[in-house]
């Protein structure tokens, strides 16, 4: 029997390469820019859309700078129940809750963020990127660009793709799964998520080559396995790390004592 998915999603990863060439490296440059003036790339996504951020980093082949924005409010742990689907799935739709969550974080002018969603309508993407365009940064959304033609469903009538400053198309379909079964109603096989995780495998490759390009060059996660690397050098990573956090919620301080003081 021939692949059923693999075939598909080669299709896709080819799609999406040639459909977002421009926006990828325009993402990438706009990286490189935030990292190298001392600033961060944020990651946010919700429901399956956290996990290219987990993905991103911390990871063998990732570097420092790239800040993943993890609420284990909007992730599921469970199916069913305490930190299940169902209760993640009201609050990312739930407007003025994300707020809440990125007033701690050390988000300022001149960074960059991806905001993943696959629908590019809930509540806690198109929020996560009207917040940061606020500060004075710069958003990407790697989104569903075949979703545009679904209605907008935020009070703001805009979607993910609207407020963004970069558009990155998954090529995923509306549907998600790719896999037609003869006798069943509906495909299987979801895609978005791998798609989004390999378009951020790119733009991780070239944002480090637009870095390179500027003679930086930035601690970067290796495995243990490879001879010559010891868990010291991923302990070093994460030094280097927590001092760029720690001089980004430096920089944060009075935009946070701000918001607590309403």
């Amino acid at each position: 029997m021939a692949d059923l998915y693999l075939s598909r999603l080669i299709s896709l990863l080819e799609e999406a390469g040639r459909a977002n060439a421009e926006a990828l490296a325009e993402a990438a440059d706009r990286f490189a820019s935030s990292i190298a003036d001392g600033g961060l790339v944020h990651l946010f996504g919700s429901g399956h859309s956290v996990l290219p951020c987990q993905e991103a980093f911390p990871r063998y082949g990732s570097f420092v700078g790239l800040n993943p924005l993890t609420d284990p409010r909007v992730m599921w742990h469970n199916v069913l129940g305490p930190g299940g689907v169902r209760e993640l799935l009201w609050l990312e739709r739930t407007e003025g809750y994300i707020d809440k969550f990125l007033a701690h974080q050390p988000i300022n002018a001149g960074d960059s963020l991806i905001v993943y969603s696959h629908s590019g309508r809930n509540a806690a993407g198109i929020e996560t990127a009207l917040y940061a365009k606020e500060r004075g940064v710069f958003v990407v959304a790697v989104t569903c660009k075949a979703m545009l033609d679904q209605p907008a469903s935020h009070s703001s009538g805009q979607r993910l793709a609207d407020v963004a400053d970069v558009v990155i198309d998954t090529r995923a379909p509306v549907e998600d799964a790719i896999v037609p079964v003869d006798g069943w109603s509906r495909p299987v096989a979801g895609s978005s998520t791998v798609m989004a995780m390999a378009l951020t495998h790119e733009l991780i490759a070239r944002t480090a080559t637009s870095l390179a390009r500027r003679g930086i060059e930035l601690p970067t996660f290796a495995s243990p396995t490879v001879p010559g690397v010891t868990l010291h050098d991923t302990d070093e990573v994460y030094g280097v790390y927590r001092e760029r956090m720690l001089e980004a919620s430096r920089r944060h301080l009075p935009a946070f004592q701000a918001a607590m003081q309403g």
